[in-house]
């Protein structure tokens, strides 16, 4: 007789986060919002999947991101800080990047002793580093560690709604029992880009987003 495995609950919590604020609704004329808690997490090159999981070995696709091509990979890996604090089964995000990177959020940083700057994805140079550790072998990063700066992804038709282009700053409203403005957003435009907003598990907390009964984005 076969056993289910586990469900993670970290997926299972994005999911939810996901489908809860999609509900929220969009007024006539752009895209719904969709605003994604985003867990901590790590992205690999292909050199260093292989190296901690074992010659030749792919991510194995456990659940697809919002953003089509992007997936929450089965796999996870220990992070382990200074002074051998870790985070014992952080989940890798696929596809594979030219650079591993370990995207935390500020109370993971003060538990594995890290002192992470906020950084726009891939901006790693000159930033900490750790020590990964999976089932086949060890990682050691000399930079890649980072607290990913608050953003919202938009395609063009989006930018041209808001009145925005790639690296202008916009604004969260966020109307809960902690209802919070979240400014100074980095706008990512791109091709086939859906309508979303990445924050960090503190930043989505501190304003329980969860619970949100509206969120509007806007220019400040």
């Amino acid at each position: 007789m076969s056993v289910a495995a586990p469900v993670d609950r970290t997926v299972v919590e994005q999911i939810v986060r996901e489908i809860v604020l999609a509900q929220v609704g969009a007024p006539d004329g752009k895209s719904e919002l969709v605003v994604t808690v985003s867990a901590r997490h790590v992205h690999l090159t292909d050199e260093d999947v292989e190296t901690l999981f074992g010659a030749g070995h792919r991510l194995t696709v456990l659940k697809d991101l919002y953003q089509e091509g992007f997936y929450a990979a089965e796999e996870t890996v220990m992070v382990v800080g200074p002074r051998r604090r870790m985070l014992p089964t952080v989940r890798v995000l696929g596809p594979p990047r030219p650079r591993s990177q370990v995207e935390l959020a500020f109370t993971d940083a003060i538990s594995l002793g890290i002192d992470v700057p906020v950084r726009q994805s891939g901006k790693i140079d000159g930033t900490p580093g750790c020590v990964l550790v999976g089932p086949k072998g060890v990682v050691e990063l000399k930079e890649g560690v980072i607290r990913a700066e608050r953003h919202v992804h938009m395609g063009p038709a989006d930018a041209g709604y808001y009145g925005v282009a790639d690296g202008d700053r916009m604004s969260l409203r966020v109307d809960s029992a902690c209802s919070a403005v979240v400014s100074d957003l980095l706008v990512r435009v791109g091709e086939k880009i859906k309508l979303e907003v990445h924050l960090d598990t503190d930043e989505g907390n501190a304003c329980d987003v969860d619970h949100a009964r509206k969120v509007e984005l806007f220019k400040p």
